[in-house]
């Protein structure tokens, strides 16, 4: 039973990914109603922040009764009102026999309170079905209920001996068509997407997000003396906020969708801490970072930095000059080394990702 159990669970995973960049500051769920012999009887998704839970869509997609029935989702059901009742509440009142929870809900506040009023209604609750994967579906939402702070992933696209780009700033292109088809995929997932100032100078890029149905990330510039010019492709209103955070007062006109903020500066540059707080009080639950070598090594070195997504093509640059996706330390000993448990590998077209979570 439990391994029927775990493929069900795949299904609710897979169904849940189905709304990434679209529920945020809420998580990712899925769920599934099925019956004695395993038969699917209906699905749901949360699909839209504001929107139905995944059990009530799951419930309300179903066309026969629902009393005896089990239900699998991949996060404990709610207890509590939020912009939808409690789905708890709903579970219930149709009578089901049997919630199969892959994980219990992060928030402090609430956690195990459903699981404990399904119990309490005579439901059986069977918890930590593939909780790993689970965790792993909401690592975003998990960190913004625990820690206060937006999930921040690093993103790079290097050669075999880890440079990005030539010593004169030639990058085009590292990784092939199929890797960079990736990279959208993770700008529709996450909030925003960060760069400094001296990438809009150098690349000038657009960074929105070109999906079929994509959402546009916001756009946000590290940039401490305001440096970057007005017209910068980044600043083009593409359907998403702008916003530039710098440490002087602005003097130079940018378009009415850039957002200007002040933060106080560290060592004469804007302080990442700072900034990235500023940036979770306006709703940004996850960052990634596109950037040069400094600005990323700068996130890597103040502990910011969660995910290193590493996009390896199977190319050797062989110069010592050229730039590397992390710069500005100097290391006498290997055991100085910033570490991270590696995750996941996966072999694209030709090249790889190699996923990590900074060991903090």
């Amino acid at each position: 039973m439990n391994d029927e159990y775990k493929k069900l669970m795949r299904k609710c995973i897979n169904l849940a990914k189905k709304s990434e960049g679209h529920v945020s500051p809420n998580p990712l769920v899925g769920a599934i109603i099925f019956d004695d012999k395993f038969r699917i009887i209906s699905e749901g998704r949360h699909e839209k922040c504001g929107e139905n839970h995944a059990e009530r869509n799951a419930v309300f997609a179903a066309t026969e009764n629902l009393k005896g029935k089990s239900i699998i989702v991949n996060l404990e059901p709610c207890s509590h009102f939020g912009k939808t009742p409690p789905c708890a509440d709903l579970l219930i009142e149709k009578g089901f026999k049997r919630v199969i929870v892959g994980m219990v809900d992060p928030n402090p506040i609430v956690s195990g309170r459903g699981i404990k009023k399904l119990k309490e209604n005579g439901i059986e609750v069977i918890t930590g079905i593939l909780e790993d994967e689970c965790k792993k579906l909401n690592e975003i939402f998990i960190k913004n209920q625990m820690e206060k702070k937006p999930y921040i992933t690093i993103k790079t696209a290097t050669t075999l001996d880890g440079k990005i780009a030539t010593k004169t700033g030639s990058s085009k292109w590292i990784t092939d068509e199929t890797s960079r088809k990736e990279v959208q995929k993770l700008r529709n997932k996450y909030d925003a997407v960060l760069t400094s100032s001296s990438t809009v100078i150098q690349d000038n890029p657009s960074m929105t997000c070109r999906l079929k149905n994509g959402r546009n990330p916001v756009r946000v510039v590290i940039d401490t003396n305001l440096s970057t010019p007005p017209n910068s492709k980044i600043y083009e209103n593409n359907n998403a906020k702008v916003i530039i955070i710098t440490g002087i007062k602005p003097e130079k006109k940018y378009p009415k969708n850039v957002e200007i903020i002040k933060c106080k500066l560290k060592n004469g540059h804007v302080d990442l801490k700072e900034a990235v707080s500023i940036l979770y009080k306006k709703g940004i639950m996850s960052i990634l970072i596109e950037a040069g070598g400094i600005l990323t090594n700068a996130f890597i070195q103040e502990k910011l930095a969660d995910k290193l997504i590493q996009f390896v093509a199977p190319k050797i640059l062989a110069d010592k000059n050229a730039k590397t996706f992390a710069e500005g330390c100097s290391r006498k000993e290997i055991a100085e080394c910033n570490n991270l448990i590696i995750t996941s590998t996966k072999k694209l077209k030709n090249d790889i990702i190699i996923e990590g979570i900074f060991v903090k």
